[in-house]
């Protein structure tokens, strides 16, 4: 395991981030790792080569729907390279990844504007109750607050949303794309003329294709279960990162690396879940140092654990069994006012 050292007290300079951010510096974690992104894009297309080749060369079949899934994987994977480019983690300049990030993101159908700006506002404030959109989800509750505020058939939604948590997810694929479309027609991303033309090939080929190989019931069937799976799969990857962890709430302060810290959560588990989670199951790393390549994150975990046991900084690592466990138990708590009968008052 690779060790901090920590600073003489007479050399340390500026805040406990600054300190970390030397100690990461030092052992080169910044550095970009082009040989490393390679090797991603080339598998990545060999993936989705495999993928619609298969689907074309099987044809008209109900086996198409092994082809969906297999394709619906490939599809995360392709996101989480976009994710990294909209960080800066590739080159060290813009131009580079936003090439690669608009490509990835027409491959999958997404804008790549309207999620980059909402996921720098995520990353700006995590957890945060006003401020994070990633826990301003309309038929989701993560605070009392929020649990309080909910009406009608949403209300009921939010009082079971721990069961219906994993169902929900497989529409954040279609909810990902008709986002993307709104910020586009709306004009809330900078290249409109682009990402439009963009988001119109994805879905004139996609549907081409499905529709040229496949008869309407199976080309239904296919696509639902793709985009379903798809959602399904890129909801699992961000869900254990911060639902269950702890909010902040308006006028409450905390430093940079505490806000990142305490509202993260790491997921264990190797080189799998490496590879499954696209590196995000690093996320209190990946908080602290955005544009961190992927690659590196591995080896400086370990540095930031050992730094914020040496400050007495909470730490939260569990395994990915564990980290939805936490997630459904926050949410089966949150709705559980929503759940008893209103009582009338008189």
């Amino acid at each position: 395991m690779t060790s901090i050292d920590p600073e003489p007290a007479a050399t340390r300079r500026g805040t406990e981030f600054a300190e970390l951010c030397r100690v990461v510096k030092r052992h080169g974690l910044l550095n970009r790792r082009h040989g490393s992104y390679v090797g991603k894009f080339a598998v990545n297309a060999a993936l989705l080569a495999v993928g619609w080749t298969a689907f074309a060369v099987v044809g008209p079949s109900w086996w198409q729907l092994v082809t969906a899934a297999f394709l619906a994987v490939v599809h995360t994977q392709l996101a989480f390279i976009g994710h990294d480019a909209g960080h800066k983690q590739i080159f060290a300049g813009r131009r580079g990844n936003d090439v690669v990030g608009h490509l990835h993101a027409a491959l999958v159908g997404m804008s790549y504007g309207w999620w980059t700006g909402k996921h720098n506002r995520h990353h700006a404030n995590p957890n945060h109750e006003d401020e994070d959109p990633d826990i301003q989800i309309s038929v989701l509750a993560f605070t009392a607050e929020q649990a309080a505020a909910k009406r009608g058939a949403v209300r009921w939604l939010a009082g079971h949303q721990a069961a219906l948590f994993f169902p929900l997810l497989l529409l954040e694929g279609l909810s990902l794309h008709v986002a993307g479309v709104k910020a586009v027609l709306r004009r809330e991303v900078k290249a409109v003329p682009l990402e439009g033309a963009l988001l119109a090939a994805h879905v004139a080929l996609y549907l081409a294709a499905v529709f040229w190989v496949l008869p309407p019931a199976q080309a239904v069937v296919f696509i639902a279960v793709h985009q379903g799976l798809w959602g399904v799969y890129m909801g699992c990857s961000f869900a254990p990162n911060h639902k269950g962890m702890p909010t902040v709430s308006a006028g409450q302060r905390l430093d940079f690396l505490r806000k990142q810290v305490l509202t993260s959560r790491n997921v264990r588990g190797g080189r799998v879940v490496d590879f499954l989670l696209g590196g995000l199951n690093y996320q209190i790393e990946h908080h602290l140092f955005p544009s961190m390549p992927r690659a590196n994150l591995r080896r400086a975990q370990p540095l930031v654990e050992q730094f914020c046991a040496r400050n007495g900084i909470p730490y939260s690592q569990t395994s990915a069994i564990g980290s939805y466990r936490q997630v459904l138990s926050h949410l089966h708590a949150v709705g559980a006012p929503l759940r008893r009968p209103r009582v009338a008052t008189t």
